[in-house]
């Protein structure tokens, strides 16, 4: 179901020359500003307080805009400068983007609500939160289990939480500084012909930078025809088969634990299993 902006968000961050236009379940574009409905107010509130006067060389950033009152968000509404383009399979631009962007918010300290674990009624947020968790944690889910998540009923539910398990076994201690990172760059990387790459977003995740772009690399491998070369180019990222092992270990957690997951989405993600326990 598509929810169009009410006329009251409209009116408070000052919308009203224009009427919104749909841009494929991404938001609203009204004039040059989108309008986006979020799934959490203190996440969004925090990615426009970290994207104003954040500074990447070779990237646009999509700006927040402010409501008439201060805020950045209204009843559950954001809104944002209109950054041109569209997400095109150009992966190894979106790892070294990584890489500037996380240079620049290294220095952002950890929010607040990144503490706090999952809690009931779950939502996507709570998922995502788990999964994380899970990939790093003694025991994969336990944060999962302790909230009370439901454990998934389908075959490739199940399949994926068993394959997490195995791999929990692979994993050995880093030593690496986490940091903020933005956890979700596949496929949200905004590219318009020659001009530099944009984000709109940035979804926070408390890990080591090089396993974000991991994530990257493992989200193209399983779901966007990249070539296994792709893992060698980047390969002088710190720990990197390490990090590799818990960027699927997340994938996997959330395909088992997510409520819209898909079947189709799994064998994507073996294909990767089976390149990562090879190089750990």
């Amino acid at each position: 179901m598509i929810v169009e902006p009410p006329e009251q968000v409209l009116t408070t961050f000052g919308l009203t020359a224009h009427p919104p236009i749909a841009m494929d379940g991404t938001g609203w574009r009204v004039g040059e500003v989108v309008l986006t409905l979020v799934p959490d107010h203190a996440r969004a509130a925090w990615s426009a307080t970290a994207r104003e006067n954040l500074y990447v060389e070779g990237m646009r950033i999509a700006r927040p805009i402010r409501a008439t009152d201060g805020r950045y968000v209204v009843s559950g509404w954001r809104a944002d400068t209109y950054v041109a383009g569209s997400p095109e399979p150009r992966y190894d631009e979106v790892v070294a983007l990584a890489d500037r962007l996380h240079a620049a918010t290294a220095k952002l300290e950890r929010p607040r609500f990144m503490l706090q674990p999952p809690a009931p009624p779950f939502n996507d947020v709570d998922v995502f939160v788990a999964a994380d968790r899970a990939a790093w944690e003694d025991v994969p889910l336990r944060t999962a289990r302790a909230a009370g998540m439901p454990e998934p009923t389908s075959e490739d539910g199940e399949r994926s939480l068993a394959e997490l398990k195995i791999l929990g076994s692979l994993r050995r201690p880093v030593d690496l500084p986490s940091q903020v990172v933005h956890g979700d760059l596949f496929g949200t990387v905004l590219f318009a012909g020659a001009a530099a790459p944009a984000i709109t977003d940035i979804v926070p995740y408390w890990r080591p930078a090089s396993w974000a772009a991991a994530v990257v690399v493992v989200d193209a491998l399983a779901w966007g025809g990249a070539g296994e070369d792709l893992v060698e180019r980047w390969s002088n990222h710190p720990e990197w088969p390490q990090m590799l092992l818990r960027a699927v270990m997340f994938r996997l957690a959330v395909h088992g634990m997510h409520p819209r997951s898909t079947a189709g989405a799994l064998p994507g993600l073996l294909r990767v299993v089976d390149l990562v326990r090879m190089m750990v």
